[in-house]
């Protein structure tokens, strides 16, 4: 490989930190920290998120690519991605397989050997291709992308005692022994509930969409309000036309301090101009919103300007990027980190935990990892914790308010 020398990351028994900066990648086990290395953006989601994988292929697959495998490690790999899926899907498949390969050039010397599966965007080509990496004596197996495709492969791998950790943004497939690192908006909105109310907002209002998205984040925003003893003085779900829903939280914001608009960015700009047709000033109240307001035209919208929202810091994406725009000429999806993330705890673990090395024990350590994109740490039940930055609209951009917590509380 031509260009500048790689990061490169230690790790060493006593499980002191690299000299690496701190947006490196690092493995947190427990307290200490397992380094790995420092650290077309495109709206995949099932959500329409940049912080989302895509969940269903948009086009029939292509002749599936052969088999490979990444590495020459003792410890083999499994990982399922739709290589061969057309459109969008296929292209996000390609950019975290490279985002993989990049994760484990960077690693010191890392005992991983990657056998890299294509699954062709269906749930028959995960099962099978779970059934060869199995085979080949996979310990653990990163992916499927698609939700669907999610239970093909836990089919194969729960009665073999082999954990999964897919990149699907459905928490209804996660389980225990099957773990999802991929952006869930549960996380999104626990950080910006629980930042709102530590700068003294109590009176909570909501306008969100009546679908899948709307009902996972009307879940999370109720279990956040019972947890913090905020109260709702307004809720409202629109499916098509929100002109009814959006008068209605319209004439309750005198009683409320803060109003939550969850959906992609086009969506959040249309209720913006919903609520300010129905009379709303919006510059009287605090907005708050999820990773999807990571958007041009959430940035560009001057009735959102001021509003908060919870994601990841930017910052380790752009170090990320850069350096994978050294390596492969172009630029990631905003889910490669995910695939990379993956393979850098997984070479971690393979260094240091021994025959339980990927065991629900250990991924489930209540310390959690920090990846690119900051903390992270897989529940019981599968989905994931994150800790997020808390972020203000300005100006064509956002900057942070908050930033990304260093550890995890109890």
């Amino acid at each position: 490989m031509q260009g500048p020398q790689k990061p490169k990351s230690e790790f060493t028994g006593s499980l002191q930190v690299s000299t690496t900066r701190r947006s490196a990648l690092g493995l947190l086990l427990g307290a200490p920290l397992l380094s790995a290395c420092s650290s077309v953006q495109q709206s995949l989601g099932q959500f329409s998120s940049p912080f989302s994988g895509p969940e269903q292929p948009t086009a029939p697959a292509g002749p599936a690519q052969q088999p490979t495998s990444i590495g020459n490690g003792q410890v083999k790999v499994g990982l399922i991605l739709p290589l061969s899926a057309s459109g969008n899907a296929g292209v996000a498949a390609l950019s975290m397989r490279n985002a993989a390969e990049m994760a484990l050039a960077e690693f010191q010397n890392p005992n991983i050997q990657l056998l890299v599966k294509d699954d062709g965007g269906s749930p028959q080509g995960a099962q099978q291709s779970a059934q060869q990496a199995v085979g080949e004596g996979a310990e653990i197996i990163l992916g499927p992308l698609f939700a669907l495709s999610v239970p093909s492969v836990a089919q194969v791998a729960r009665p073999r005692n082999i954990s999964v950790i897919a990149f699907s943004t459905d928490s209804s497939i996660a389980s225990r022994g099957v773990y999802l690192l991929s952006f869930l908006p549960e996380s999104d909105v626990s950080r910006i509930v629980e930042y709102s109310a530590s700068i003294g907002k109590r009176s909570f209002a909501a306008l969100l969409p009546d679908n899948a998205y709307g009902n996972v984040v009307e879940a999370a925003f109720k279990t956040a309000m019972s947890r913090r003893g905020g109260r709702i003085v307004a809720f409202e779900k629109y499916s098509g036309d929100r002109a009814g829903p959006a008068r209605n939280v319209a004439q309750q914001l005198g009683q409320a301090d803060a109003l939550l608009l969850a959906d992609d960015g086009d969506s959040v700009v249309a209720s913006a101009e919903a609520l300010t047709a129905a009379g709303a000033n919006l510059r009287n109240i605090q907005l708050l919103g999820t990773g999807l307001w990571d958007n041009p035209r959430v940035f560009g919208t001057p009735n959102l300007q001021g509003g908060l929202y919870a994601a990841p810091d930017p910052a380790g994406f752009r170090a990320f990027s850069g350096r994978y725009r050294t390596r492969y000429g172009g630029d990631p999806v905003r889910t490669a980190t995910l695939a990379y993330d993956a393979v850098a705890l997984v070479a971690a673990l393979a260094r240091t935990q021994g025959a339980q090395r990927f065991s629900p024990d250990v991924l489930q350590s209540p310390s959690g990892f920090a990846g690119i994109d900051g903390l992270f740490r897989f529940r019981p039940d599968g989905t994931n914790e994150r800790g997020l930055a808390v972020m203000r609209v300005a100006n064509n951009g956002s900057v942070p308010v908050a930033g990304s917590p260093k550890s995890f509380g109890a």
